[in-house]
């Protein structure tokens, strides 16, 4: 999928090929789609309309008053008419002022309460998907899509759309006072400010190539950063001896940005020059015009008149501006709004069946009825059949990448069937709640996480009503109370961000306590002791048979300490069952088991002992 990469441009810089290749399709279904999040709140955005047609109205009396002010109240040296319409003029400028300002909370309303439906809704969206899901996009990419993306929405709400309004009434109303004024200045003053726009918008696509050259340069600085001046990269170039030819990289790149900062500033420069040469050589021809008009012509033009125009005048340069290169904001908008419906419209691939079942109890019996299962179109499980009976446990080992994991992901519907069925307490798995499915079973991964809170809340996770013996028995069983005894705040101890501060072996510890805390009826261990040092594993080794007991047990294992005390172990190799029984039965006949038991169990057998 794409990134959100293009759409934190400033206003007004032109589309990369990216942006015009990926321009969405404009539809009345697409378009019906984005107002339908503006309906709930049209009121408001009525009253911004009605404040902006107001403001530019406002906004056109302190140049109009101007005029009199000149010819009226200076020339015609009359004080009390000149301190009248300067009044008059404060006034309807703090007025006008206090619209916009009134303009500025509406939009920023409307615009944060659709943010926060759309945050809402994005997240609830995002709870439906699958695990799949999350395994094929990035997390950044997901992250994106829930932030910037959406809170992009108050760029297009503020900016896009009351510009558009804004500056097309601005240029409405001051256009008929112009004519209205003098047809012939009004004339000149449009042709004028094709002069004024061109240049600039011809600088400014020279200055943006330059900063998006910059940025790519910078890029690829903050990647070098990066990759050699982390931990891991430093210990990397040393031992390469790569430091001189890293430093040549660093320079040639360092050089290439020096280079196009000049250029960029003197670009800048350049298009600050045109930019005031323009602004105040449009209002030098309108004094040309008009004095041609009064001195030579014999105009009933006034002083004042003229000064109206050029006032006037500076109101036309801004809303042209911005619409002669507002439909890249256009784009721009609805690539968002593109971006963020592509993630509305991919459907939950696990959802809950409108007659979804759920049972009074649950008493743990699983059966894989002739399962078979694909991954993106590739065969990983091969009608397989099991049956678990209640309180039973049952050990899968296999060589790597056979479809262990896949296999036991399938009980709680982390993914689905691609044909035959998985049942627990002889009901089709799909036809039961998710919610009371996931609630009565337990699962123990080989990558821990855990969140970035106390040990207690990372517990509390499984089980919020839990009592401080509930935490203490659990941590027993898991072999990880002593060690919380150990620590300064005990179970309020600051695990951080993903429990770095705690070692392999204690994660996976205080994983295993946090699933016994919910007390599921059916546990599954996807090499839930992997990470586990041999004095830890024994420990738990010594714990595993009332742990397993009462519970349905699915456990996954490389090392043989971990499934001696199951009730059946099944081997799976390339997706399909080739060995089935008990460990004192596989080891002794020829197959896959006893390779593997060759290979890595006896060693990790004897390892066990010793200890």
């Amino acid at each position: 999928m794409r990134t959100g990469k293009s759409l934190g441009r400033s206003l007004h810089t032109p589309l990369t090929d990216e942006e015009k290749r990926d321009r969405p399709k404009v539809t009345k279904a697409f378009l019906r789609r984005i107002f339908s999040y503006l309906l709930p709140y049209w009121p408001r955005l009525a009253l911004v309309f009605v404040a902006i047609i107001a403001s530019s109205i406002l906004g056109l009396l302190p140049p109009l008053l101007s005029g009199r002010i000149i010819d009226d109240g200076l020339i015609g040296k009359d004080f009390n008419l000149l301190i009248q319409l300067i009044l008059l003029s404060f006034i309807v400028l703090v007025i006008a002022n206090m619209i916009n300002v009134l303009e500025s909370y509406l939009t920023t309303w409307v615009a944060q309460n659709i943010i926060y439906d759309m945050k809402n809704q994005m997240y609830d969206h995002l709870q439906k998907m699958s695990h799949r899901f999350f395994t094929n996009n990035n997390q950044g990419e997901i992250i994106t899509r829930m932030t910037t993306d959406i809170n992009g929405i108050q760029n297009v709400i503020v900016g896009t759309l009351t510009q558009i309004v804004s500056n097309s009434i601005i240029l409405i109303t001051t256009l008929v006072a112009l004519f209205q004024k003098n047809w012939i200045l009004a004339l000149v003053s449009v042709i004028i400010v094709p002069l004024f726009i061109l240049p600039t918008h011809q600088v400014g696509n020279r200055r943006w190539s330059i900063t998006m050259a910059k940025q790519e340069h910078s890029d690829a600085s903050n990647q070098l950063f990066n990759e050699t001046l982390s931990v891991s990269g430093q210990l990397l170039v040393k031992l390469f001896t790569r430091e001189k030819k890293e430093y040549e990289k660093f320079e040639m790149i360092n050089r290439a940005i020096t280079h196009l900062s000049i250029r960029e500033i003197l670009v800048g420069k350049s298009f600050r020059v045109i930019f005031d040469t323009f602004i105040n050589m449009g209002p030098m021809i309108i004094y040309l015009t008009g004095g041609f008009l009064m001195i030579k012509m014999g105009s009933g033009l006034t002083v004042g008149d003229i000064t109206v125009v050029v006032a006037l005048l500076g109101r036309l340069y801004r809303p042209v501006g911005v619409l002669l290169t507002i439909q890249v904001d256009v784009i721009r908008s609805l690539a968002l709004f593109s971006r963020i419906f592509e993630y509305f419209d991919i459907p939950a691939e696990i959802k809950n069946s409108p007659t979804a079942i759920i049972p009074k109890s649950c008493t743990g019996k699983i059966i894989f009825d002739h399962v078979s299962f694909d991954y993106d179109g590739k065969p990983v499980l091969k009608d397989v059949n099991i049956t678990i009976e209640k309180g039973k446990s049952v050990a899968i080992v296999g060589p790597s990448g056979t479809g262990k994991s896949t296999l036991v992901n399938l009980i709680p519907r982390l993914y689905d069937a691609t044909a035959g069925k998985v049942l627990l307490d002889g009901q089709d798995i799909r036809d039961l709640d998710l919610t009371f499915l996931r609630q009565n079973i337990g699962m123990v991964s080989q990558d821990t996480y855990l969140f970035n809170g106390t040990i207690r809340e990372n517990l509390l996770y499984a089980n919020e009503l839990a009592e401080e013996e509930d935490l203490i028995r659990v941590c027993q069983e898991a072999n990880i109370y002593d060690f919380i005894q150990t620590l300064p705040e005990g179970f309020d101890t600051l695990v951080g961000n993903r429990g770095l501060k705690l070692s392999g072996g204690e994660k996976q510890r205080l994983s295993i306590a946090r699933v016994l805390l919910k007390n599921p009826k059916v546990l599954i261990m996807d090499e839930a002791t992997s990470s586990l040092d041999s004095i830890s594993e024994s420990h738990i080794q010594e714990a595993i048979e009332p742990i397993l007991k009462g519970r349905t047990s699915v456990i996954i294992a490389h090392r043989l300490s971990t499934i001696m005390a199951v009730d059946e172990i099944i081997v799976l190799l390339d997706g399909e069952i080739v060995q089935q029984g008990r460990h004192e039965d596989l080891v002794d006949r020829k197959g896959v088991y006893k390779e593997l038991y060759e290979t890595q169990f006896k060693v990790a057998l004897e390892e066990c002992k010793m200890t």
